[in-house]
């Protein structure tokens, strides 16, 4: 979790958040457009989507529900807005082309919900917070792509919708290394908990053996 002797003294910022007894994981866009080559949006390695699959094992393992997210617009990206104007490689998310599918190492199984958005937030416009209140889900293991942008949203409506974010560092990834760390070092200070691989991995493991 947060280190907090790492923090200037007198920081205003970084308290800890203690993760809860009722996680999701939730993989937030883990489309082929992030790891293809023939795609504007693809990322310079795929270490994270390596890490998510493994963090999705766990969960499964440990019968900790997952979410995933995906984004798919309509014809001429009617439905994007603004949003899809200011970024033009989201042309490739319209309709069910192969950009929008979910890669095969994080792939869904057949019990598991997979929302669909048109915006950078996992919890915008869908029925996303109101689906994990009704599980009675307190703690969001946030993973996928891309840093600075669906995970950074998808972290700060969390914990405006209540829950605690657990952002699992190693399963994330962005364009470069640099919006990558300054957006984690961001969000450890005020929004989440940035955690490595190995932390959210002992988390899933008992996380449903009691109170944290």
């Amino acid at each position: 979790m947060t280190d907090e002797s790492t923090l200037p003294p007198g920081d205003p910022f970084g308290g800890s958040l203690r993760p809860g007894a009722s996680p999701v994981v939730l993989a937030v866009d883990m489309m082929r457009a992030y790891f293809d080559p023939a795609s504007a949006l693809c990322l310079p390695d795929d270490a994270c989507l390596h890490s998510a699959a493994r963090v999705l094992a766990a969960a499964r393992q440990h019968e900790v529900p997952v979410v995933h997210t995906r984004v798919r617009y309509a014809a001429g990206g009617a439905d994007g807005g603004v949003f899809f104007r200011k970024v033009p490689a989201l042309r490739d998310l319209v309709g069910d082309g192969p950009m929008g599918e979910l890669m095969a190492p994080v792939a869904p199984t057949d019990d598991e919900l997979v929302v669909v958005k048109q915006y950078a937030s996992a919890f915008f416009g869908t029925s996303l917070a109101s689906t994990l209140h009704a599980r009675g889900i307190d703690t969001v293991v946030v993973i996928g792509v891309s840093t600075s942008g669906c995970i950074r949203a998808t972290a700060v409506d969390a914990i405006q919708h209540g829950f605690v974010p657990l952002v699992v560092a190693d399963a994330v990834g962005d364009r470069a290394p640099e919006p990558h760390a300054s957006n984690l070092r961001d969000l450890a200070a005020k929004y989440a908990e940035v955690v490595d691989e190995a932390t959210a991995l002992d988390y899933l493991a008992d996380a449903r053996g009691g109170d944290r």
